[in-house]
């Protein structure tokens, strides 16, 4: 009787779980539904006015079309690329209507990502054979590169992982001090050391914490200055070199940090960063507030590196885990 109770009783905290997970799916779909509205309603207004009177996919739509894609941030490359595909499918199909473009684009930008985006991620997972898993976060000052190491703390903290932060922007007393804010509030610790310190002595001294409290993840905040491109690089190979006494392969990961919002200008960051470090993520931010959300598709295509992070609003639980099937549904919606 007791094992059939027991039984019951694990058959009705599951149901309950799985109730959760699809109700905070739905949330978290929503939040991104309406972080793209902006880019969404300005790229399919541009669209209509290039469709309207064809009935025919044609030269002239397809023209409009890439001045489209181009204006919405997607990037020149990416933008060709996509023309091209969507010309190739008008050869095998010569009466192509421009009723079905909406579904040809969602394929090819879907394929696209798909190339770039391995997966279809939903957690703020880490391997499990790193102890401590490493994160260094590079990027500019202003694209919401300490806000987004908080909330990644703050999600990797609620899946019961031990996070310690590490402030080695030594630079700005305003960046030290605003970790410090997002550390108090997400209840981890933090290393910092005073202000024009060295920043590979704060990071080295972050990991030898960190070991010592045998924390899962460390995450390390860097400076985000790219007045000299040869300056950062050898910044930030300093700061992997001293890093390595400590954690043998450390950083496990270099996260870029990018604002959605400035279009093109995301691009030319993006390039200065992967010349001067091996950047293996992205983290897009400020995609509720702008019109560019296109940016998401022509960098990852361009860089041909994972775009793993976006946000999509400011709460702490609106830094999302990208996933390229919701991020084209919602977008396509």
């Amino acid at each position: 009787m007791r094992v059939a109770f027991s039984f019951y009783i694990y058959i009705v905290n599951f149901y309950k779980m799985s109730l959760f997970k699809k109700i905070f799916s739905k949330e978290k779909k929503e939040t991104l539904d309406k972080g793209l509205e902006k880019s969404k309603t300005s790229f399919f207004s541009k669209l209509s006015k290039a469709v309207a009177g064809k009935t025919k996919v044609d030269d002239d739509v397809l023209d409009n079309l890439e001045e489209i894609l181009i204006s919405s941030d997607v990037g020149v490359k990416t933008t060709l690329k996509i023309i091209e595909r969507i010309e190739a499918r008008v050869s095998e199909d010569k009466y192509l209507g421009t009723d079905e473009l909406n579904k040809i684009l969602r394929e090819e930008i879907a394929g696209l990502l798909a190339e770039t985006n391995v997966g279809n991620e939903t957690d703020f997972s880490i391997p499990l054979n790193k102890k401590p898993y490493v994160i260094m976060v590079v990027g500019v000052n202003g694209v919401g590169k300490t806000t987004t190491i908080g909330k990644l703390a703050s999600q990797f903290k609620r899946s019961g992982k031990k996070v310690v932060l590490g402030a080695a922007d030594t630079f700005r007393a305003a960046a030290i001090d605003q970790l410090q804010i997002w550390a108090d509030r997400v209840g981890v610790s933090l290393v910092r050391q005073e202000m024009g310190s060295d920043p590979a002595s704060v990071a080295f001294d972050t990991l030898k914490s960190a070991v010592s409290q045998n924390a899962d993840v460390v995450i390390i905040d860097t400076a985000g200055r790219l007045h000299n491109k040869v300056n950062l690089m050898n910044e930030l190979t300093k700061i992997k070199r001293v890093m390595q006494k400590v954690v043998e392969d450390a950083p496990h990961e270099v996260l870029l940090v990018l604002d959605g919002s400035t279009g093109q200008n995301a691009f030319e960051q993006a390039t200065q960063f992967t010349l001067a470090t091996e950047v293996t993520s992205l983290a897009i931010t400020k995609l509720d507030g702008t019109a560019k959300g296109g940016v998401v598709i022509g960098i990852s295509d361009q860089f041909q590196i994972p775009v793993k992070y976006i946000g999509v609003g400011e709460g702490i639980d609106d830094l999302q885990v990208f996933n390229k099937i919701e991020f084209v549904d919602s977008f396509f919606k």
